[in-house]
């Protein structure tokens, strides 16, 4: 059969990849519009996805999302657009929404937290659904529909606002933190909690005080504070000036965070590990360029934007979205040692 012509030429049809690829036109479009799993062999669908990539053909969207009833547009609602994490969390699910078809709207929710307006004129009409993090549900108000569908990233399990749930294994990652620096010497601890109120910091504060109940000659003190550097800097002086004994183990909510307890070690003629530990949360690049080096909880970011990406995919389909935590990662490097003797 004679193929397309090419570039110049008219555009190729899923006609034309039907008949060079000796299938029919539904099989082309199940492949194309990636609903073919159960219903074509996998052979057939990559021999359909060589074909069109051969004929250089392009499904055309606007025809196929009229028929459908969507957009392919997705918002990501995050509470601030500088932070890493939050980054690295688009990035894995545009990777994802890419090969879908759809496109992702990053949207910072005003001054990292706080209600939004709906920058869109309707939401629903200009929306397929919205995925957000737990961080910036009070911005979430503009855009709550009962026909959006909507996956929550770090969130409460018994929020039953949500059609799907992404959820890393905080618990897990603080009982490491914990048993590393128990098993190190510390008894003596301060938690520099984020004063950002999410469940996904309260997951962290509980979590630390469970895994260190067990231990009689433990304490523990908290000590709030913004999430940022200089914040921190003056939360980890107060800890480690008032009253009473001091702290060997600064256990901090953020990699941020920790920046700013290190700050605070330094000025007050302390050093890190000698005199006072220091852990994260998160594994930032900041996490390997500060010195010491910080001990911390590695977060899979880019993972956490697939799956949200997948679950949302999952609910438009009507199919069950993926379930489980996302396992985490302790980083142990420079910033912890024995307490001092």
């Amino acid at each position: 059969m004679k193929a397309p012509e090419p570039l110049g030429g008219p555009r190729p049809t899923s006609r034309d990849v039907a008949g060079a690829a000796g299938v029919s036109q539904a099989t082309v479009s199940l492949v194309m519009g990636g609903k073919w799993h159960g219903r074509v062999s996998e052979r057939t669908a990559e021999l359909v996805r060589d074909t069109a990539r051969r004929l250089g053909y392009r499904p055309n969207l606007a025809a196929r999302n009229l028929r459908l009833g969507r957009t392919r547009t997705v918002l990501l609602v995050v509470p601030a657009l500088t932070n890493e994490f939050f980054a690295r969390v688009h990035a894995g699910a545009s990777a994802v929404a890419a090969r879908h078809g759809f496109g992702v709207v990053l949207y910072p929710s005003p001054q990292g937290i706080g209600p939004a307006r709906d920058p869109f004129a309707s939401a629903r009409a200009a929306l397929d659904g919205v995925i957000a993090s737990s961080m910036a549900a009070d911005a979430l108000g503009a855009f709550r529909d009962p026909d959006l569908p909507l996956v929550m990233l770090d969130s409460d399990p018994a929020d039953p606002g949500s059609a799907a749930q992404v959820n890393l294994d905080i618990a897990d990652g603080m009982r490491r933190v914990a048993d590393h620096l128990l098993a190190l010497g510390h008894r003596r601890f301060a938690h520099l909690a984020s004063a950002v109120p999410s469940w996904t910091f309260d997951v962290r504060a509980r979590a630390l005080a469970a895994a260190l109940a067990h231990r009689r000659d433990a304490a523990v003190r908290t000590f709030p504070t913004p999430l940022d550097v200089s914040g921190a800097r003056g939360a980890a002086a107060l800890a480690l000036t008032a009253p009473g004994p001091r702290p060997t183990a600064l256990v901090c909510d953020d990699d941020l965070i920790a920046a700013g307890a290190c700050k605070a070690v330094r000025r007050l003629g302390l050093r890190v590990p000698e005199d006072v530990s220091v852990t994260g949360f998160d594994d930032l690049a900041l996490a390997t360029a500060v010195e010491p080096e910080l001990t911390t909880v590695a977060l899979p970011a880019e993972r956490v934007g697939e799956r949200g990406m997948e679950a949302l995919l999952a609910v438009l389909d009507g199919r069950t979205p993926p379930r489980g935590n996302l396992p985490v990662a302790l980083r142990v490097r420079a910033s912890t040692a024995p307490p001092p003797g």
